[in-house]
């Protein structure tokens, strides 16, 4: 069944920033040093919007999901999982299921998604009905978590609700919608495979990575590259006057057959520019490939890629501080010139092959944060799951509260201690601070790092996991209380 939810005619809509930013990457068995599959992900959201990480355990009873803009049939068992997300949200931005499959999603721009932002803006302006809402990409996601019980059927769950319901939706607080909106591509892995599946409107492109690393950022990737297509895809784009047909091959021309038939090239819209995410996909697999060539990708090559201000490269960082961006980093600071579009609100680093699935998560931006261990099948401390103010509100974004900071947030915490460290929003205090919450955060980081991997080599057991995130929670709270007192003035 589906219903959708009545929502306000979008009076007044607040303006919204678009979101811009957020970069995935998975590393197959082969190009990392230990031979396991490793995943990470920059979540990037609006500055100050609360991305608590929680537990989702299996539900065992059949009913309607209330989501954003739909209602929607359960489908039960699901698989337990974490997820980490907006406050506000039902979905997630990265989760994993107890069965190591981790997806993370990324914003696309698609010639689809801006012809529908054009037909809602007429809509409201003329009086006449406007595009039906759908799913949210993280209402996607976390749709693919519960239902999939490998990296395959994941995908196959997102493509076939994406068909039957779309995906236009507010992906942000705001009622303007067509500002808000966004399409969605994903990486979807679990221990032995992963598949990049990349949307425009209800239609879709998938690629399996077979080998090595593969990245996405804010647009499409897929070319000629692609394992498997929506149904009618080429036909429709054809019909629409897209390009595609791949011309490079002068001995094709206008037989090309399907094979060469370029998705990215079809679907990008050419009123967005690729480069808000060009540079920050090239520089991932860059950082990617030279952790291949020492040695394979390992938890620290990811943490470089996901803690990146473009250090090392021509552009030798940022001509100021990291938290005063000339251009969008992985690492994302809001920029006091109103490019960026926030902070990143979450990272996490996967191993989903560990005989217990378990991700290392850290609040806002990791150039100023720890990452904690945390366990498919624990409890994360209660801060940990605790937005702000607007605890609680949601899932849709056009009728949500805007969140705050309140006593007993882990996430508001670090929230704080990166406006501490920044200093104004300038960020003229960064230079100073960033270097002294690494000398105290670094050794903590090494610490935890050394105790999961103990725990790993023994098979631990869950209580164990669940007593680990709970003594480097601790730890790393008491640390940045000491930091904030330090840097109060």
């Amino acid at each position: 069944m589906s219903e959708h939810r009545t929502v306000p005619e979008s009076p007044d809509p607040d303006p919204a920033r678009r979101p811009w930013s957020c970069d995935t990457f998975v590393a197959l068995p082969d190009a990392t040093r230990d031979g396991r599959l490793l995943f990470g992900k920059n979540s990037d959201r609006p500055a100050r919007e609360t991305q608590p990480v929680r537990r989702f355990p299996a539900r065992q009873g059949n009913g309607v999901l209330q989501l954003a803009y739909c209602r929607i049939d359960d489908a039960v068992p699901t698989f337990e999982h974490l997820g980490s997300g907006p406050y506000w949200c039902w979905g997630h931005e990265i989760g994993l299921n107890s069965r190591g499959v981790v997806i993370g999603n990324e914003a696309l721009f698609t010639r689809d998604l801006a012809s529908t932002a054009q037909a809602d803006r007429t809509a409201i302006a003329t009086g006449v009905t406007r595009p039906s809402p759908g799913l949210l990409g993280m209402e996607l996601l976390r749709l693919g978590l519960e239902r999939g019980g490998s990296a395959e059927e994941a995908v196959e769950v997102i493509i076939g609700l994406l068909r039957r319901y779309g995906q236009w939706a507010a992906g942000t607080i705001s009622t303007d919608r067509a500002a808000a909106a966004y399409d969605n591509s994903y990486v979807v892995a679990d221990a032995d495979r992963a598949f990049l599946l990349e949307t425009s409107g209800r239609d879709w492109a998938i690629r399996r990575v077979e080998t090595g690393i593969a990245a996405l950022s804010n647009q499409p990737t897929i070319r000629t590259d692609w394992s498997r297509l929506a149904d009618g895809l080429i036909e429709r784009a054809e019909s629409l006057g897209w390009p595609g047909r791949d011309r490079a091959d002068s001995s094709v021309q206008d037989c090309a057959g399907p094979d060469v038939w370029d998705f990215a090239e079809a679907v990008t819209d050419p009123g967005t520019p690729l480069q808000l995410s060009q540079i920050r996909l090239q520089r991932s697999r860059q950082l990617l490939a030279d952790g291949m060539t020492a040695g394979g990708v390992d938890w620290e090559t990811a943490h470089s890629v996901l803690a990146d201000h473009y250090e090392g490269s021509f552009l030798d960082g940022p001509a100021f501080n990291a938290a005063r961006p000339d251009f969008l980093t992985l690492c994302m600071h809001d920029s006091p010139a109103g490019f960026t579009w926030g902070n990143t609100a979450a990272s996490v680093i996967a191993v989903p092959g560990a005989p217990t699935p378990y991700w290392w998560w850290a609040p806002t931006t990791p150039c100023t944060s720890v990452y904690l261990p945390i366990a498919v099948g624990t409890d994360p401390p209660p801060a940990l799951g605790t937005a702000g103010s607007a605890s609680g509100t949601g899932p849709n974004p056009e009728l949500a509260s805007v969140d705050g900071p309140a006593p007993g947030s882990y996430w508001w915490t670090f929230a704080l201690l990166l406006e501490a460290v920044c200093g104004n929003p300038d960020g003229t205090r960064y230079a100073d601070r960033q270097p002294r919450v690494r000398e105290i955060l670094d050794p903590l980081q090494d610490r935890f790092l050394a105790d999961a991997a103990e725990l790993e080599s023994r098979g631990a057991p869950a209580e164990d996991w669940q007593h680990l995130t709970r003594r480097c929670a601790a730890a790393a709270q008491a640390a940045v209380d000491r930091l904030l007192a330090d840097f109060a003035d």
